[in-house]
Order: structure tokens, then sequence, then C-alpha cells
């Protein structure tokens, strides 16, 4: 049965070659005696042609042709013949097949196919519901898109090993089982059967187990990891992924730098071909935070914020006043030739400020009324001619814009309101034609300069910006424990087109620092601390290297070269937001038997669904 070719690679080249090929039926076509059909595997397409005339000869005595129809659309042939051209004016020029035919004469069947839940086409099956299609995956995943996005990832996955393991990297497996961290995002548990009443939880990343591999001189270290969090799920958020876990010793941050670009290069080279220009450039949290208001900035576009704090102090607006005279942060956006934007639109634009704060959302439109360039907005009757004059010079603002502010005590959350409805402005520019983001235009940035600790007010306390592991800036260290926000992380996060694709750090590698940020800035229990991660303190002491690493998102990685929204569409079998493989039907009920296995009683609630 070993076919003698595939369908994506004959050529003229073949012309008069015996041929035997077998994949599934992509497309059939009668004309009228003489059959065409499209045969497709893996690397491509190829045509066939059946002279039906002479079917007793080409088929197998079993299969009556004017019974049964064993060419339907995906059923699986196998098929021997002679290679011929194409007639003059019937060539394919987009297929590498496009200039020959296969002339056949004798067919096997291997699997007549029922038709299937929705059409395969690109046209006809993105227009499918995506449940229907997860149900239904194995045959989605044999469209050419999803068999491209499957290759890519693949490319990608080879490039990576490649590149690291030529830097002299080790790719070392770590456990999936773990020990609880409850401080960290949402768990999945798994009961031990031998030690009942206990609990592994599924790794929500190496990170612990890199750090000892670090301390054991392993020096440098890879893994394309699993990863599992249960969280609510979205576009580019799953409750299993991978991520390209690395981590190395005796480095600093330049060194991860020109690691990660490197191999960046070589992603993008292996699996599209595309040559990235590095280095990347560096933006401070601070820098990004003030012209985006966002830590993971899309610069493929402008529509950058501005600080008008200052003009406001004394201002006739005493919304902005009172702010700006008591230490808070305004400031402005233009959205440039948005001013034509409907009531509507507005209303989902105050919604998103609202949504990150704001009680509302400030704006003066930009139109010409009887020939002249007026500013309409409720706010400017209480604007100075001083104050609109300097805030039209800051604003660069012309016939057709909209400028929005933000107000807020914090500068943080000021620049984070004007964050999110710069992005949404974006959006509607897109929609109007107005603004092209090109998918194959790839900005990437390095943020830098993160602060080390925020303040959580639900829990009254410090809280790590990254991971309790990150080293603090050498210099900001005697800030611990006077003033942990004013202390700078050794963090780094490398953003692309507005997603943040990869986030690492220099770690803490001396117990007495760490000891110091878990007890006295976290105010993590020192008998929780040792609970925890006394292992990990204890391994510090018998001479733990300076080390750091970061961890690049593959599957975002992947959706990004395949120009697809979500990370749904380059994994083989990814849940639903609910969680589900609706393939599979999982998760789903288990028997009295395995609980009883594992000493685990349910709840009467629970055991009566199951009875159901």
């Amino acid at each position: 049965m070993l076919r003698s070719h595939t369908c994506g690679e004959l050529t003229t080249a073949a012309i008069g070659q015996n041929v035997r090929l077998i994949g599934w039926v992509d497309s059939c076509r009668d004309h009228g005696g003489i059959t065409f059909v499209d045969l497709r595997d893996r690397e491509g397409l190829t045509q066939l042609v059946f002279d039906l005339k002479n079917a007793a000869a080409l088929f197998p005595a079993s299969i009556d042709i004017s019974k049964e129809n064993p060419l339907k659309p995906e059923s699986v042939i196998e098929v021997r013949g002679v290679v011929a051209p194409r007639a003059p004016g019937t060539e394919n020029a987009k297929l590498k097949t496009g200039q020959i035919e296969v002339r056949v004469e004798g067919v096997k069947i291997h699997n007549v196919a029922q038709t299937p839940p929705f059409p395969l086409d690109e046209i006809g099956s993105e227009k499918v519901n995506e449940d229907l299609r997860l149900t239904y995956r194995y045959l989605d995943l044999r469209r050419r898109k999803m068999h491209e996005a499957m290759k890519i990832r693949h490319l990608a996955a080879q490039a990576t090993r490649q590149y690291l393991n030529a830097q002299g990297f080790y790719e070392i497996e770590t456990p999936t089982l773990f020990k609880s961290t409850p401080e960290g995002a949402r768990e999945f548990l798994v009961p031990s059967r031998f030690n009942p009443g206990q609990f592994y939880a599924l790794t929500q990343s190496p990170q612990q187990f890199k750090q000892m591999l670090m301390v054991a001189g392993m020096e440098k270290y890879y893994q394309l990891a699993r990863c599992y969090r249960d969280e609510n799920l979205r576009a580019d958020r799953q409750l299993e992924f991978t991520q390209i876990d690395i981590e190395m010793s005796f480095i600093d941050r330049e060194d991860i730098y020109a690691l990660i670009e490197g191999l960046m290069k070589a992603i993008w080279k292996g699996a599209r071909g595309i040559e990235l220009q590095t280095p990347f450039p560096h933006y401070n949290f601070k820098d990004v935070m003030n012209r985006f208001g966002i830590d993971k900035p899309d610069t493929r576009f402008g529509l950058e914020l501005k600080d008008v704090t200052d003009l406001f102090k004394t201002s006739g607006f005493k919304v902005f006043a009172d702010i700006a005279s008591k230490g808070g942060t305004i400031k402005a956006l233009n959205g440039k030739g948005l001013a034509e934007i409907t009531q509507g639109e507005l209303k989902n634009l105050e919604e998103t400020a609202k949504s990150m704060g704001a009680k509302g959302l400030a704006f003066i439109r930009v139109e010409k009324v009887d020939g002249k360039v007026e500013w309409k907005s409720p706010i400017v009757k209480f604007f100075s001619e001083e104050e609109k004059s300097a805030l039209g010079k800051i604003m660069e603002i012309e016939e057709g814009d909209i400028i929005f502010f933000s107000a807020a005590p914090e500068w943080t959350k000021a620049c984070e309101i004007l964050g999110k409805v710069r992005l949404d402005c974006a959006q509607l520019l897109i929609k109007r034609g107005k603004l092209t983001l090109n998918p194959d235009q790839f900005n990437f940035l390095w943020v830098v300069d993160f602060p080390l600790m925020s303040y959580d007010e639900e829990k009254g306390g410090y809280v790590s910006s990254h991971h309790p592991f990150t080293a603090p800036v050498d210099e900001d260290i005697p800030l611990l424990k006077t003033d942990p926000l004013k202390v700078r992380g050794k963090h780094y996060d490398l953003v692309l087109n507005g997603f943040e694709i990869a986030g690492g750090s220099i770690r803490i590698h001396q117990p007495e620092l760490q000891k110091i940020v878990f007890e006295e800035v976290l105010k993590i229990k020192p008998e929780v601390v040792k609970s925890r991660f006394g292992y990990m303190l204890d391994a510090f002491s018998y001479g733990a290297p300076p080390h750091g690493g970061i961890a690049p998102g593959f599957d975002r990685l992947v959706a990004i070269l395949c120009g697809v929204p979500s990370i749904r569409d380059v994994i083989a079998f990814p849940k639903t937001q609910k969680g589900q493989c609706l393939m599979t039907a999982s998760p789903s009920f288990v028997t009295d038997k395995q609980l009883q296995d594992l000493n685990i009683r349910l709840s009467d609630e629970v055991l009566a669904q199951m009875q159901k």
C-alpha cells in the first residue's frame, strides 16, 4: 500500500510514469462519463481522471458505481495510473501539480465517507459555529488552514530546539505533579491514592524546578513545558498551554535579551522564512504607561497619550483642577479623525472607561460648523483661552479630531483608562478604513524596570508584580523594608503587536534576601514559608549561582505567526470557554469505585448529578 508519491509533488518531469497515490477525495466533478477527482493528502492536491465507461476495469468487483458513489468527498482511496499533461487551457498555476493529471487505471476503496457535518473548504468552514468544528475536530484539522497551523507549530518547535541546542542548553523534563502553592493562580488539584487526604497540584509553570536545576549546576536548561491554570478561558488563554521554559546561570539581563532575540529570529526564519531585525527596542515601564496606557503596547499605530496635568492645576474646570492640585494625573488622547463617531460608539467608549474605574469619559469634538472649526463639549466652557491654546498645541488638534480625557488620583489608573480607550479607538479607525494593521508587521519590544511590588487594596498588603522570586535592582534593595513600591525589579517582558509573548526575570539567589521578600514584604508567615519554600531556601544555602530566565508563550507565538486571533486555532485539541473538550465529551463524571479508591466523598448534590 506504500504510495510512490504524495499528492503534492508530481510535475511535468513525471509525465509517462506509473504512479500510486493514496489520500482523501477533496472534490469530484462529473463531466459526462469522465470524472475528475482532486485527491488530497497532507502535502497537496493531485487531479485524477476516471474514465467511468471502463468502470468495471477500474473498480473492484464488489463496487457497483450505479448504486453507490465510492468517490464521495472525504472518502479514502488508493489509485494506480499514468501521469499525463493537462489539456491546454486547463492548467492550474496555483498548484505545484497543476500542469499534470493522473489517468487512473485501478482503484482501491479504503473507506467511503459519510457526508461531513460542515464543509471543509476554507470559505464554507469559516462560517461554521466553532463548537461544531471542535466537536468534529478530526475533520476540522483536515482543512488546509488548520494543516498549515499545525505545520507552523511544528516548525517553530523544531527551530526552538535547534537554536537552544546550538547555544549549549540541555532539554530537561520537570514533573507535572507538584505541590499546591495557593498564592498563585487557581490550580488543578490531583488526589493522591497513596496519601489519603493529600493532593498534588498540576504545575502552573516549572518555575521552582528550573531554579533547582540552576542550583544543581545544569547552567543552561530549557523545555517545551506543559503548564496548567484553572482560569477563565478566552481567545489567548487555555487551561493547559505550552511555554518555552528557559533558565540560565551566571548571566544578567542583557544576556537574556540577546538570547531571546536570537531565538525569535530563528523561529520566524524557520517557521515563516522571515528575517527579523534586531536588537529590539527597549522601553521602561513608566514610559510605556505614560505613552500607551498599557505595559504591552501595540506600536504599529500612534494615538499616544499625553500628560496634561500641569495645564489644569489652576483651571476653571474644577473636576480637573482638584485632581491635578492634589497630586493626581490627567491624561489626554487625540482620536485622530474620529470626530464623526456615533453616539452608540461614544457610549461604548464610555463603558470601556468605566470598566477601568473611570466615572465617565470627558471629550471634545473638533468639527467645522458654518465654515468655522469649533470645539464641541460640555466641558469647553470651563477652559480659558490660554488653556485651549496650550491644549491645542500639546494634542496637535485639527478638524475631525476628538480628544478624550482621563483624570484619577492614581497615575496608573489615569493611564490605564485611556490605554484601553486607545485600543478601542484603533478598532474604530480600522472599521472606517482609516487605519490598517499589517499582520506581517512584527513590532517586537522589551519592557523593563517594572516595579517589584504593587499594593493590593483588597488584600491590604504588597503583592509581587511578577513573582516572589524576582530579584530587585541592586541599588533599590535598601528600600525593600522602607518603601517597597519604589523598588524596581529585574523583570522584563517581550511584547509583540500588543501581546505579551514572554516574561521573565533575574532571580533572587541569596536565601537571606529571599526570606526578607517572603516574610517582611509579602508578609507570608514563617511557618508557611518553611512549608512551601523551605527546600528552596535550603538549596540556596548550598551555593546557588546567580541565575535568571524567561518563558515565551508558545501558543501565542504560533497564533501570531499564523495570523489568527485565537490560540485555539493553533492547538490540535483545545478546550472551549467552558473548559470542555467537545470531541471527547470531557470532563466527565467518574465511577463510585474510582472515588472509593481515592478515599473521596462527594457532596449529595454532586452525587445526584452523577446519577442523572
